[in-house]
């Protein structure tokens, strides 16, 4: 799974110390504050994360379900959605454990008393839930991208956070929650995808001490890895092979820092009977081309648009492109959605890059 948040296609023209790895400013204790005061006070708590889920998102909510309902018992109705239709978890998701606390977009209220969001920059990343959050009491948001707009009544906004998890687990000690595995293997999954199992910038030290105390509850890393990443259906194979065997490679674009790039089409996924989920790790694999700093994987939808998964191996900004496009995201992994053909989609995308490159030099 990656983190590539790019939007869906517009349809409309405390109680405990801050959690390792949980980096708040002072100026956000008092959001902190007022987020433990709403949820200690209600009685009714939706959870929200963005469509789509990846890890992080769908992680850290269901870890949050499990800390609310194990620290309000029947005190509190909690029930957690995403705005997908149609309602499907991802497949290599379904280990992740409440994922049974999970309710269609169509039950959640209309008007919320307190919505909670997850890894959400913007409130079109909610889907179907969007007008829920518009409406709701208080919104809660719980996010670590740059590009976030700020749109909750209560702002737990971090860039500097290697993941929402991180924001997640500090929730889950200011409420005063026990730790348990439960809750901990979902914010471990959301922690290993969002670093890049501890590769990416973000992994600092005490992003390592955060991990140390997830997995002194209990969990195993290998059996999180091999659900993440290493499994497939025979049949991705063949999409991966299709895949590979169009991919072009452009060493002059991104002010000559090359881009690699290729597709994944739904008569792909449709000749081997695949979801579009699976073309996810796609990019994991053309990423790793030597003679390009940029990657960019164009995936077909449902509806035939392009949903577009970029990465960056440092030197290029790609969530600045990926903004541009109407996307986001973060420095080295980002996202947007278009339409048009494929060659007219990475033309927008070169002019981004070349426009974020020329920004940064300035």
């Amino acid at each position: 799974m990656t983190d590539d948040h790019p939007p869906v296609p517009d349809q409309r023209s405390g109680a405990g110390a801050p959690a390792a790895g949980a980096s708040p400013g002072p100026d956000t204790e008092a959001e902190w504050s007022r987020a433990v005061k709403i949820l200690d006070g209600a009685t009714e708590i939706c959870l929200a994360c963005h469509v789509r889920p990846d890890a992080d998102a769908l992680g850290s909510m269901l870890a949050v379900a499990h800390a609310l309902r194990a620290r309000r018992g029947a005190g509190a109705q909690i029930l957690a959605s995403f705005g997908d239709r149609p309602f499907e978890i991802p497949r290599i998701l379904r280990f992740l454990p409440g994922t049974g606390l999970l309710s269609p977009p169509d039950q959640v209220p209309a008007r919320p008393a307190v919505m909670v969001t997850f890894d959400a920059a913007s409130p079109d990343r909610l889907g179907l839930l969007e007008p829920n959050a518009a409406q709701a009491d208080e919104l809660i948001v719980l996010d670590h991208h740059a590009s976030n707009t700020g749109f909750g009544t209560v702002n737990l906004v971090d860039p500097a956070a290697a993941a929402t998890a991180v924001l997640a687990c500090d929730l889950v000690g200011r409420i005063g929650a026990e730790l348990t595995r439960d809750v901990a293997l979902g914010l471990y999954a959301g922690l290993v995808t969002d670093t890049g199992s501890f590769k990416y910038p973000s992994t600092t030290p005490r992003v390592h001490e955060m991990a140390a105390r997830l997995l002194r509850t209990g969990i195993e890393p290998g059996v999180v890895a091999h659900e993440l990443w290493d499994r497939s259906p025979f049949a991705f194979l063949g999409l991966l092979s299709a895949a590979l065997g169009r991919a072009r490679l452009e060493p002059g674009a991104a002010a000559g820092l090359g881009l690699v790039w290729t597709t994944v089409t739904r008569a792909d996924r449709a000749t081997a009977g695949l979801p579009f989920e699976v073309a996810e790790s796609v990019i994991d694999v053309v990423r790793r081309t030597d003679e390009a700093g940029v990657a960019a994987v164009l995936k077909e939808d449902e509806a035939g648009h392009w949903q577009v998964s970029v990465r960056s191996k440092g030197a290029a900004d790609v969530g600045r492109a990926c903004v541009a496009l109407g996307g986001g995201g973060h420095t080295l992994a980002a996202g947007f959605a278009a339409s048009g053909t494929a060659d007219e989609v990475v033309t927008a995308l070169r002019k981004a890059l070349a426009g974020a490159l020329a920004d940064v030099n300035q």
